[in-house]
């Protein structure tokens, strides 16, 4: 039963980043993983709900992805950022699931903005603290600015080159 809901939150991530939040219906879901609509819906009652858990999964990863490290400096922060983003595009070659979403957030319900601006915001949190100093805060909205940037761009040109560009700087 686990199994399912899994295979359906991969298949909800993978419309998800390609399309957006509108590029995917249960009925798509359900005919891919070869099971009746009515079973996403046992697992899932509602897309917002669906979406919401495929988020929390993907901060989840993220976050265990980016972990803080023993002696870590301030560049192995941003660089452990930085190759997250980057794995993540050279595994899908599409743009960070909180990068698409963070683009519809205007017409996304509730409780979906709410997991964008919780993993933004513990985003920023977490590089502000291992960053330190100052202007921590800056620096760490500076760092996903760039990233999230730096992404959309590879996804317009077709090309990961432009996301080693854009972040560059953060070197």
């Amino acid at each position: 039963m686990k199994d399912i809901a899994e295979r359906l939150m991969d298949l909800a991530e993978a419309h998800i980043r390609n399309a957006g939040y509108g590029g995917f219906s249960f009925r798509d879901l359900a005919a891919e993983a070869g099971i009746k609509s009515a079973s996403v819906h046992h697992h899932f009652p509602t897309k917002a709900t669906m979406a919401a858990a495929v988020a929390r999964r993907y901060a989840d990863r993220f976050f265990a992805a980016v972990a803080p490290r023993n002696g870590e400096s301030v560049e192995d922060v941003i660089t452990a950022y930085r190759s997250v983003f980057k794995a993540s595009l050279n595994r899908t070659g599409k743009v960070c699931l909180f990068g698409v979403l963070g683009a519809e957030v205007g017409g996304l319900s509730p409780e979906v903005a709410h997991e964008i601006l919780s993993f933004l915001r513990r985003c920023i949190d977490d590089l502000s603290r291992r960053i330190g100093g100052p202007d921590a805060e800056a620096r760490a909205f500076q760092v996903m600015a760039t990233l999230h940037g730096g992404m959309m761009l590879a996804g317009v040109f077709q090309d990961v080159a432009a996301f080693d560009q854009a972040a560059a700087p953060l070197t």
